[in-house]
């Protein structure tokens, strides 16, 4: 995308909620402790520890997936799993406004499927159901 053409951090929080908010309610009733965060760039500790560039990622979770929970789960006060969402590198891939909304349902997607202890490829195969 073109500078001038780049999302309102506002417009893309809203865009992320709308894809959250939209989300079956046998999904959205099951998420739990979880913040979204809309970051322009991984901050310097995930690309180290991830081994990825400022631009190559653009989201991911952080937390204790649904499946590792157990009962143990909640009994403390419990930092709340986070997935961010890249915005920079986000429009960086795509071309206008519907190009980035559906980028960062799939991202949002992709990376609610890792709270709920999917891997790579089973994230995969469930995205086929949502194109």
């Amino acid at each position: 995308m073109n500078l001038h053409d780049t999302m309102t951090r506002e417009k893309f929080e809203d865009v992320a909620e709308e894809v959250f908010e939209g989300l079956p309610r046998l999904f959205g009733d099951k998420i739990d402790n979880v913040h979204i965060i809309v970051e322009d760039y991984p901050s310097e500790d995930v690309m180290h520890n991830m081994h990825v560039s400022k631009t190559s990622l653009l989201g991911l979770y952080q937390g204790i997936p649904l499946t590792h929970r157990g009962t143990w789960y909640g009994t403390n006060p419990t930092t709340p799993d986070k997935i961010s969402l890249y915005q920079a590198n986000i429009e960086a891939v795509c071309r206008n406004d519907k190009e980035v909304s559906d980028r960062i349902k799939e991202v949002l997607l992709h990376e609610l499927g890792h709270y709920f202890g999917m891997n790579e490829l089973e994230i995969r195969n469930a995205m086929k159901n949502f194109k």
